[in-house]
């Protein structure tokens, strides 16, 4: 009887628990209706929200600094106020294994299922799942990438803040009942706002969002993208101050011309070397884990016996006190060969913590690797010329920036990132020669990077945030319009801009008596000819000014007519039959634009528009 009406109590709680979040589901949903139906502007509405999202993302990265310190008071502070210190030396592997252990547990008991919580799963979400990042699993990440880090794995803090800052604002947006396309631009809020937050790099943090999860400087999302990672950037300097993130020393720069033209290029060769290395050694680590026959619960032990054994080795530079740390100002101290092995140490030790339980991010890690390759080599060059008076520091700078755009594939966000740590600007003209010469090497040697690899792996086409598996999957004849307007090749060029008038297009396909095409004629070009040209054009027909083009088929994908449109840099692609050559239609960057979203979003089927000429069967527009 105790027991019976033990349940019945406990089911009427329930009851009564559930029928009480109905009832504040149902007034949360009266709210989001009555707020949408204010009619702000788009901008108030974003640029509203971005300040709150950049407010709530550095309160969170503060508290992810926090859980870091404990971690690392449990793990490291702890055990060597109570141990020997031959016996804390002996444990240290240890204890970064239990740290592994620990965070892969979490993992498994409150998020299974998901590997990914990292920048390019942001980018798959914006690009695949219309923004959508599930909550619960964000913050098991990162309480998984605290205990980690705090364990002493090389791991960065940029990828659970990143992630933190995106699923605000994805939640956001969701609560509120936003579209997809307003929801993407919060993730991209929130992601500048956890970068920038982490960082103290507001302008790094803005571009990093519309670099790597936007996909380009879009005019939308500018805005509240910038907004959102200025804001976070206040709020967390109030509480862990207004300084670089990683220690700048006081005395650094280059004196001589020669060091610009000839030794920051060497190093942006050796930058990309490094790099591409870097990548291939941390998805060859992942393939070897997968390889091994051991339990899985087995490899976090196994990866944090041998990362705590690199860090011991290390004396704790490959990690520092919790929070990855580049320790610039021992660089001129340190003999280039020890610094060239804590740029392999890190290597190694950052692909064996993320493909053996550990969680965190790979930009930090990158920041380190280069930092301690362009020390090596900074060092080795003044040891090579001691009469030059060369300083290593500027050459680990630089390092950073360059690793960074050539492993992650964020040069702009790898200049500014040092420039605003350094807010030095005669750093920028070496920075952005080695981080452009580091990018060309790494893509010309490997064309993944980081983030992309991960998402290859996964059966995703992502580059900088555009999906290319949906350009690739759809065809021409999915956009093309097949009543764009066409002139006859014998028309002459005066009754041609007579015409200019009555029309709007931009480009004018010429055909031939078969209908096939002859070239395309840009009004702008026109223009330019009537202007300067007005005693030719009595003489001129249309095949005269047409300009030989390359053409697409139906058959052929819109990743291929988008990539034409960029050969010419024009917004549109003619269309021909590839049996016949006879002209079909025109496809347009904005068909193109408007058909992608709408794949994206999931919604009806695209209707076909029909034009001055009958559209062939499948030729769709949005």
């Amino acid at each position: 009887m105790p027991f019976r009406r033990a349940a019945t109590s406990f089911r009427h709680t329930r009851q009564a628990t559930r029928r009480a979040l109905l009832s504040v589901g149902g007034a949360w949903s009266d709210f989001a209706d009555w707020f949408n139906g204010l009619g702000f502007s788009e901008n108030a509405i974003l640029l509203g929200f971005g300040v709150g999202i950049g407010a709530v993302a550095a309160l969170g990265v503060v508290a992810f600094y926090r859980l870091i310190d404990v971690a690392f008071a449990i793990f490291w502070t702890w055990p060597i106020e109570h141990l020997p210190y031959a016996g804390f030396l002996a444990y240290r592997p240890l204890l970064t294994a239990a740290g592994f252990a620990v965070a892969w547990w979490v993992m498994r008991r409150f998020a299974p299922g998901n590997d990914g919580l990292n920048v390019p799963d942001v980018q798959a979400a914006v690009a695949r799942r219309g923004g959508h990042i599930p909550v619960r699993p964000a913050l098991v990440r990162t309480l998984a990438s605290a205990v980690t880090l705090g364990s002493g794995g090389s791991a960065g803090s940029e990828g659970p803040v990143a992630v933190l800052g995106a699923t605000v604002g994805s939640f956001l947006g969701r609560v509120f009942r936003f579209d997809v396309s307003r929801i993407r631009v919060l993730v991209a809020a929130g992601t500048a706002a956890g970068i920038s937050a982490a960082f103290n790099a507001p302008l790094a943090g803005a571009f990093f969002a519309l670099e790597e999860i936007v996909g380009s400087l879009a005019a939308g999302a500018f805005p509240p993208v910038v907004v959102s990672s200025v804001v976070a950037a206040v709020v967390s300097r109030g509480f862990l101050g207004n300084h670089p993130a990683f220690p700048i020393p006081k005395e650094y720069g280059y004196a001589l011309q020669r060091e610009l033209v000839l030794f920051y290029p060497l190093l942006g060769l050796l930058a990309g070397l490094v790099a591409v290395g870097f990548i291939r050694t941390y998805f060859g680590m992942g393939d070897l884990m997968r390889r091994l026959a051991l339990p899985e619960a087995a490899l976090p032990w196994l990866g944090g016996l041998a990362v705590g054994s690199l860090v011991l080795l290390s004396n704790g530079l490959l990690v520092g006190n919790g929070h990855l740390a580049v320790h610039l100002e021992i660089f001129g101290l340190v003999p280039w060969h020890a610094l060239a092995l804590l740029a392999l140490g890190g290597i190694v030790a950052t692909s064996i913590t993320l493909n053996a339980g550990g969680s965190g991010g790979l930009f930090t890690p990158s920041l380190f690797i280069g930092a301690a390759a362009g020390g090596s080599f900074g060092v080795a060059l003044n040891q090579l010329f001691p009469a030059l008076g060369l300083r290593p520091e500027p050459y680990a700078l630089v390092g950073m920036g360059a690793m960074v755009a050539a492993a992650t594939g964020a040069p702009i966000t790898g200049i500014l990132l040092v420039f605003e740590m350094t807010n030095d600007y005669a750093i920028v003209l070496p920075l952005m020669l080695a981080t452009v010469i580091a990018s060309v090497v790494a893509r010309r040697l490997e064309p993944d990077t980081l983030y992309s690899g991960w998402l290859r792996r996964r059966g995703e086409q992502l580059v900088h945030g555009a999906d290319r598996d949906v350009l690739g999957a759809l065809t021409v004849a999915d956009a093309y319009d097949p009543g764009a307007e066409t002139i006859p090749d014998g028309l002459p060029v005066a009754d041609l801009i007579a015409r200019l008038a009555r029309g709007d297009a931009v480009d004018l396909p010429v055909l031939d008596r078969d209908h096939r095409l002859a070239g395309i004629i840009a009004v702008a070009d026109l223009g330019r000819v009537a202007a300067e040209h007005q005693d030719l054009i009595p003489t001129l027909r249309a095949v005269d000014l047409a300009e030989p083009v390359e053409a697409v088929t139906p058959a052929d994908s819109l990743l291929e007519a988008v990539r034409r449109m960029g050969v010419r840099g024009t917004d549109t692609v003619p269309v021909v039959d590839g049996s016949t050559g006879r002209f079909l239609g025109l496809v347009r960057r904005a068909h193109v634009l408007g058909l992608y979203e709408r794949h994206l979003a999931g919604g009806a089927a695209v209707q076909a528009v029909s034009g001055s000429h009958a559209a062939p069967a499948g030729s769709k527009l949005p």
